[in-house]
């Protein structure tokens, strides 16, 4: 995919949260799983777009166009990610966790940092 093809609008990045909740489904249950949904027809138009872009596969089911995510959802994430790092990180994943881990911006509680820990260290414990 090219970068641009990566970015997704906040309510394309709500229609694949709801593909990858429910598998599969259609126009009418995207909408109907939205919160302030839109137009019916621009949730068909979301559903084009993310076609378009390579996120979204359709199928047909008696009348009825049926969506699903064309990626599995861990690799979604893994793009997201990456463009993430890319674009407010400088690549680096470092900056990223410190980001994370600034006091000024978070308060982490000791769970919280032990579970980090294991992640970064499953052996130390």
């Amino acid at each position: 995919m090219k970068p641009l093809e990566n970015q997704l609008s906040r309510r394309e990045r709500q229609v694949m949260d709801i593909l990858f909740r429910l598998g599969k489904a259609t126009a009418q249950e995207v909408m109907d799983e939205m919160s302030d949904p839109p137009s019916y027809s621009a949730v068909r138009a979301l559903m084009v777009t993310l076609e378009t872009k390579g996120h979204v596969k359709h199928g047909k089911e008696s009348r009825r166009y049926v969506y699903s995510p064309a990626v599995p959802e861990r690799k979604a994430k893994r793009s997201a990610l990456k463009q993430l790092l890319a674009t407010f990180f400088e690549g680096r994943p470092e900056n990223l966790v410190a980001s994370l881990l600034d006091p000024d911006d978070q308060q982490l509680s000791g769970e919280e940092i032990e579970r980090i820990r294991s992640l970064i260290d499953p052996k130390e414990k």
